[in-house]
């Protein structure tokens, strides 16, 4: 049904082809069956970093923009106020403007990881990029390009935040006056660690839930910063420290705690996941419903990288819609080598490593029924019509 005289969705005229052609040239020379490996691996390192730099831009955009507005004098509810960056006056601490910065940081987190997850995974912080390189989620080289994108977007959105903002930037983060350098480290450690293990259990678990794992990670930083931004400003993530510090031109002689810190926190976490790994934690409670419990690095369809022109037009396309429903869940992750531009192990086009996993009765189940329902769709296709009539002239009855 057209409306006003527009025209339906992919009815083009000549024209209109004609300005659509030189994009179809440009993404037919950049898909996957035109480019050499080596080239498809930069592609995607190249895309990977490009979605963690634009993400973690807008995560400092945002999280900082509310801790400014937080720090901010006129929005104080106490009506105390201290020092601030350069001599400037900022709200002194209380719980109004701690939760504040606190949702802040958990929603802009939680937002910008649910946009960019099929991009590039949706990390924004070196510390997680350590931590998923640890567990072999990442290689070291795709999580040293992350981090320097991370790093590198932690300082642009700190420009940016600082030039739309008037007045001066109070958004650094600072120790309290009661907290030693040896306790903020540790709270900066035990804080990450809880985000780290938030992210490796929703996010690198292959699971039903795993399409709203960004809201369970936004609330654990949530949770986190509801304790740490007193005490140490609750960093969790070098690139959220060092950006405001470059674009103030100030850093204290402390400031290799929102490193180290983060650095600890996840490595400790990623060795609580591969502990878990390694005694099958899988078998204490069984296996979820749809959950192969198989370890991903972020969020991204692998479809994409399995070669979807082995499949063939049969009549398995007439399943196509159903199963991509029922799939939706186990696709849309991220295998180990998807990240790298490799064929991912866990494909679910990959019927020989679905075989593998051990007995599984309902998804064996499943398959049956499925494969029961193919050969009655091609027996109803093979079967002839009540009007046809056969070449005798006969008509059947």
């Amino acid at each position: 049904m057209q409306l006003n005289g527009s025209k339906a969705p992919g009815n083009f005229s000549e024209k209109d082809q004609g300005k659509k052609k030189p994009f179809a040239k440009l993404r037919a020379a950049w898909g996957d069956n035109n480019l050499s490996p080596r080239m498809l691996k930069f592609k995607n390192h190249f895309i990977a970093m490009v979605g963690e730099y634009v993400g973690t831009v807008l995560f400092m955009i945002f999280a900082l923009g509310g801790t400014n507005v937080a720090n901010m004098p006129s929005t104080n509810v106490t009506g105390q106020t201290t020092s601030g960056q350069n001599g400037s006056e900022a709200t002194a601490a209380n719980t109004s403007n701690l939760l504040y910065i606190a949702l802040s940081f958990g929603f802009s987190l939680a937002v910008n990881a649910w946009i960019f997850f099929r991009v590039s995974g949706g990390l924004f912080n070196p510390a997680v990029s350590l931590g998923m390189a640890l567990v072999g989620a990442l290689t070291p080289f795709r999580a040293a390009l992350l981090t320097f994108a991370q790093i590198l977007g932690g300082i642009t959105g700190s420009a940016i935040i600082q030039a739309l903002t008037p007045g001066t930037l109070n958004v650094r983060t600072q120790l309290a006056d009661s907290v030693s350098v040896a306790r903020g480290l540790f709270i900066e450690m035990f804080l990450t660690s809880l985000l780290m293990i938030a992210i490796l259990l929703l996010a690198a678990e292959k699971h039903k839930a795993t399409f709203i794992a960004p809201i369970g990670i936004g609330l654990a930083l949530f949770v986190a910063e509801l304790f740490g931004v007193y005490y140490t400003g609750g960093s969790l993530n070098p690139a959220r420290s060092f950006g405001p510090s470059v674009v103030l031109r100030d850093f204290d002689s402390y400031s290799w705690i929102y490193w180290l810190g983060p650095a600890l926190g996840a490595t400790i976490a990623a060795g609580f996941y591969k502990m878990l790994k390694v005694l099958q934690y899988e078998t204490v409670l069984g296996p979820e419903d749809g959950d192969n419990n198989e370890e991903v690095a972020g969020f991204q369809d692998t479809s994409v990288e399995t070669g979807d022109e082995n499949e063939s037009n049969d009549a398995r396309s007439a399943e196509e819609g159903r199963s991509r429903v029922m799939s939706s869940d186990t696709d849309r992750t991220l295998a180990h080598n998807s990240l790298d531009g490799k064929l991912s192990p866990h494909s679910s086009n990959d019927s020989t490593t679905n075989n593998k996993k051990g007995p599984n009765e309902p998804r064996r189940m499943e398959e049956r029924l499925d494969r029961i329902e193919e050969l009655l769709a091609r027996l109803v296709e093979s079967r002839p019509s009540p009007n046809s009539t056969p070449q005798g002239g006969r008509r059947v009855a």
